[in-house]
């Protein structure tokens, strides 16, 4: 279904999007970030939040990432300010880059079964399957972020994966 050098592509245009998105992030005032802007998640900040945490929920079933301390409904006002959020997001971009440097094709083959906090039951799907929902979901809400940067009025950079730069830094 996949393979370790799409889990390296996919983490490097994570971390150089992210970086981008903060960029962006970093041209409003805390009350711009948090302005409830009609996104599923209210807010920039909010939908940032919320991508994080996803992130960190992944990563500790995926990996040695600790559990998120907050349950899926207070992930949007998990980091109250950018610099909180941002801090975080290095660390956990840091922390997805390591994984997939080290991910074997093995590693994306079989069945994983996990309890779900927001279905309140036990799941099991595709390994693979479940990395690729990991990078979609990432995609997904940073395009919202984008959207609500633009309508904020901020200088957005590009987002196409043919356009990231071919050597690091990615973050």
């Amino acid at each position: 279904m996949i393979t370790p050098a799409y889990c390296l592509t996919m983490a490097r245009y994570n971390a150089w999007q992210n970086r981008n998105m903060r960029k962006a992030m970093e041209t409003l005032s805390l009350e711009a970030l948090t302005a409830d802007r009609g996104a599923f998640f209210r807010s920039i900040l909010g939908t940032a939040n919320h991508l994080l945490w996803a992130d960190a929920i992944w990563m500790s079933r995926l990996s040695t990432w600790p559990k998120p301390e907050v349950p899926i409904k207070d992930g949007p006002q998990m980091h109250p300010t950018l610099g909180a959020w941002s801090a975080e997001r290095f660390r956990m971009d840091g922390h997805i880059l390591a994984w997939a440097e080290k991910i074997r094709a093995l590693d994306l083959v079989g069945d994983f079964t996990w309890f779900s906090g927001a279905t309140q039951k036990q799941l099991s799907q595709p390994r693979g399957l479940l990395v690729m929902q990991v990078f979609n979901h990432q995609t997904h809400h940073r395009g919202q972020i984008h959207a609500m940067l633009t309508q904020a009025g901020c200088k957005t950079e590009d987002t196409d994966l043919p356009f990231m730069p071919s050597t690091g830094p990615w973050m």
